[in-house]
């Protein structure tokens, strides 16, 4: 697997891809609605990526960025070849990925200066802060949706006390401090274990989803579509239950069969919890199919990704 995500023009996401699905992805781009994709690290660094441009009769357009305006360069290349080659040698942070191509630096404009000084009070600034790392905590937040709570947080009728561009730098502030944090963290940690928990049960029928929709109303109405059109069941947790996670409770995973039998979501329920236990999740759960089935996790570290 690569430590990377990889969007595309239609709003695909794909996370730690490898090296063949890599290539798939950028052999498939050309035709109208998905002509780019943009690269990003794992955890996504500021304003460091790759992008590739290819209509369907041309060449490709591959970019690179490495931090500031003035450090953007691009190169026209003729095939897929080259191109999946040079991102693959940037995933993996090759010393010399870039090297064999004629890149020309593009000129973006003056580089920007530091944002002027954020304008809230010290106990507005202090209640910003610590929801922004509250957001971190829970590990699902991106930089694009920490920075965007970052500009809002604090609006009050016709005040808004941070600009976009004070609340971006704030938010990758933050940002990076929890990155440098989480490099020194080592194994897999309790929210990893949930993920594979997750892929587990979607791989058996169970749509599964982490940090879905912003409450359960909202979830009951779309995890439906969220999934293979033959899947049994759900589970997944919204945005509250992130929250509530993060500040120390456990989290609880709301779960149901498609046919809204309760026999099938009391069953649903336990293929859930027999998941968990299979990667050493410990569950709170009667068996009760109205019940949440609440995971009691010892660690509430997750890794960013972006």
């Amino acid at each position: 697997m690569l430590d990377i995500s990889v969007e595309t023009e239609n709003d695909q996401r794909h996370l730690r891809v490898t090296e063949e699905q890599l290539g798939a992805l950028v052999r498939r781009i050309g035709g109208e609605g998905d002509r780019f994709l943009v690269v990003q690290r794992i955890p996504d660094l500021p304003d460091v990526f790759l992008q590739v441009w290819h209509a369907d009769g041309g060449g490709y357009t591959l970019e690179h960025r490495d931090g500031a305006v003035d450090r953007h360069f691009q190169v026209e290349l003729d095939g897929p070849g080259p191109v999946v080659a040079a991102m693959t040698g940037w995933a993996r942070q090759e010393a010399r990925w870039s090297a064999g191509h004629a890149w020309s630096r593009l000129d973006l404009g003056p580089v920007p200066g530091p944002a002027p000084a954020p304008e809230p009070a010290e106990d507005e600034h202090r209640l910003l802060v610590e929801r922004l790392r509250e957001l971190l905590v829970g590990g699902c937040t991106t930089r694009a949706e920490l920075a965007a709570t970052a500009e809002e947080y604090l609006v009050r009728a016709d005040r808004r006390p941070l600009s976009p561009e004070q609340a971006r730098q704030l938010a990758d502030r933050i940002w990076l401090e929890r990155v440098e944090e989480q490099a020194g963290w080592e194994g897999e940690t309790d929210a990893e274990r949930l993920t594979r928990a997750f892929a587990a049960l979607e791989a058996v029928g169970v749509t599964a989803r982490e940090n879905f929709t912003c409450c359960r109303t909202c979830g009951e109405s779309e995890i439906g579509t969220a999934g293979a059109p033959d899947a049994r069941g759900f589970v997944y947790f919204p945005t509250r239950c992130t929250d509530s996670a993060a500040a120390g409770h456990g989290l609880d995973l709301l779960y149901g069969g498609f046919d809204g039998a309760a026999g099938t979501t009391a069953a649903i329920g336990r293929e859930v919890v027999a998941a968990l236990a299979a990667v050493g999740l410990p569950t709170r759960w009667d068996g009760d199919p109205a019940r949440a089935v609440t995971v009691t996790p010892r660690d509430r570290r997750r890794r960013l990704v972006g």
